[in-house]
């Protein structure tokens, strides 16, 4: 059998025979061949050293590039999750008790989560270890894929190189199973029998249930009551899997009655859906919470993201100008870019880190940083973070996704330290984004990403009147197939954009708990 590698006018062959290799250099000019290697006894004399080399693959593919989709193989999946914190140079803020305000013990939290969970919130080493049973049920869809956005980039003929990590491929149809499948794993090792938890449009209950399926745990849900109504297939995603679901606010939690009592109409918040799942959590001894987003340990399972296209970068032989992503929460966010920021905190690259988040629900660069509950009322430890205030409700005509009224603390912390930059966009322009992507890429994404699409294709569009060709890397962390009725309010023209009235900020101002730290 031989082997070829072309290097100009010079090559190299390499041919095996009866377990015996021999690599030759040949110049194609004086039609001359030099043995440079054999694994045969008789090979013993001294060859010259040969000018020509070889270049190692990642280098070959930044000229020649022509991947659509990267994807590394299973062995090659990160084992370890990633904790930002200790590579940063101020702390971020302790969480407070509700009760106390005083920084929040460790116990504290046992009465929502397993101790695996609350050590994973608090802990300072900078790598954690995957479980092996965990990897194995990543291994149903993770690695996932990197693609090129030739399409996308050929419709704007911009310069930029635009990559995106697709998380869309999970089960779930997001990037939410990369931390439901963890938390539901520790859960079921310290003998937990049931899961509460609130979501908004639908994913993270999604992956809550199908990962309470997997370890055999009950799932039950609260869901945003707007959500509910417009979005019945989410609902029929969760029972398919197992989970029990409810529109919030409920009647079955008195948080929930209170609620419905003061306004019956209420279109319901991620905010009050919390507050209905820690109620319900805290009332049977074999039941624990699970949150979506928002906290250490959820942004700590989706580094997994960024780890992975840090890797799937390396082969393709590209270093970022720019990072966007999403923000509601902040986990896929962080999922993406912590990674990064460590390599940009270490020296070895220097990409922009921006965040976008809906116009609608801007709390990252309209909200106020400052310690706050993390539900309606006031049951979740305070967190020190962009908030618009804990009663915020979004307008139930908002159909972008990301309705959270705070942002995630570390993602906020981060954010204060200048690490990274963030901006809001209106609605209309995501939903235009994202047709454009859908019909080139293909996919149809989630209205949550359609906003870093959206920022996307703003660089992209600067890019084509500097001329300057930069490497563009998004999170597309999921599919929009159960989102198609904003699509449709988008197509007939119905879509109106919204902006956050200054003044419902200023109101919450005066609301939010008194803290001397």
């Amino acid at each position: 059998m031989m082997l070829q590698r072309s290097c100009g006018m010079r090559f190299v062959t390499g041919t095996t025979h009866n377990r015996s290799f021999q690599l030759t250099y040949h110049d194609s000019k004086s039609g001359l061949g030099t043995v440079l290697h054999s694994s045969s006894k008789s090979w013993r004399k001294n060859v010259p050293r040969v000018q020509c080399s070889i270049p190692h693959p990642t280098k070959i593919a930044t000229k020649t590039q022509t991947n659509t989709k990267t994807v590394l193989p299973e062995d090659q999946m990160p084992r370890q999750w990633y904790n930002i914190i200790p590579d940063l140079p101020i702390p971020p803020p302790p969480p407070l008790h509700p009760g106390t305000l005083q920084p929040l013990q460790p116990y504290d939290l046992a009465p929502l989560f397993p101790m695996a969970l609350v050590q994973q919130e608090a802990t300072m080493d900078r790598f954690v270890d995957i479980p092996d049973e965990v990897l194995q049920v990543y291994k149903l869809w993770r690695p996932s894929p990197l693609y090129r956005a030739w399409r996308l980039e050929k419709l704007l003929d911009t310069p930029a190189r635009i990559y995106y990590k697709y998380e869309g491929v999970s089960p779930a149809g997001s990037h939410k199973p990369n931390t439901a499948i963890p938390q539901a794993w520790y859960n079921a090792q310290e003998g937990v029998k049931r899961l509460t938890t609130e979501t908004g449009a639908g994913q993270w209950g999604c992956a809550l249930a199908f990962a309470c399926t997997l370890f055999d745990l009950e799932c039950e849900v609260w869901q945003v009551r707007a959500s509910y109504d417009q979005k019945p297939y989410r609902k029929s995603m969760m029972e398919t899997w197992g989970a029990t679901v409810h529109p919030s606010p409920s009647p079955l939690t008195k948080v929930g009655q209170a609620i419905l009592d003061k306004d019956p109409t209420t279109p319901g918040s991620l905010g009050i859906a919390i507050s209905e799942a820690v109620e319900a959590a805290l009332a049977r001894d074999d039941t624990r919470y699970a949150l979506g987003s928002v906290l250490n340990h959820v942004l700590l399972h989706q580094t997994i993201i960024g780890e992975e296209c840090l890797r799937q970068l390396d082969i393709l032989g590209e270093t970022p100008d720019l990072l966007v992503g999403c923000t509601g929460g902040g986990s896929n966010f962080a999922g993406l870019s912590f990674p990064f920021i460590r390599e940009k905190l270490a020296g070895k690259m220097n990409p922009i880190i921006r965040a976008v988040e809906p116009a609608a629900c801007p709390s990252l660069t309209r909200g106020v940083y400052a310690y706050d509950f993390g539900d309606t009322s006031g049951l979740t430890p305070l967190m020190k973070m962009h908030t618009l205030g804990h009663d915020f409700i979004p307008d139930p005509i908002h159909a972008g996704g990301l309705r959270y009224h705070g942002m995630a603390p570390l993602v906020s912390h981060v954010y204060e330290l200048g690490l990274m930059e963030a901006i809001a966009i209106p609605q209309v322009e995501c939903f235009e984004a994202a047709l454009k992507f859908a019909r080139t890429e293909g996919i149809i994404p989630a209205p949550e990403p359609t906003h870093a699409i959206a920022a996307t294709i703003r660089e992209a569009l600067a890019c084509k009147e500097s001329g300057e060709a930069k490497v563009i890397v998004t999170a597309l962390c999921g599919h929009g197939h159960f989102d198609l009725a904003s699509y449709d309010t988008f197509l007939a023209g119905g879509m109106v954009d919204l902006q956050y009235p200054t003044d419902k900020i200023r109101e919450s101002i005066p609301k939010l708990p008194k803290s001397s730290l």
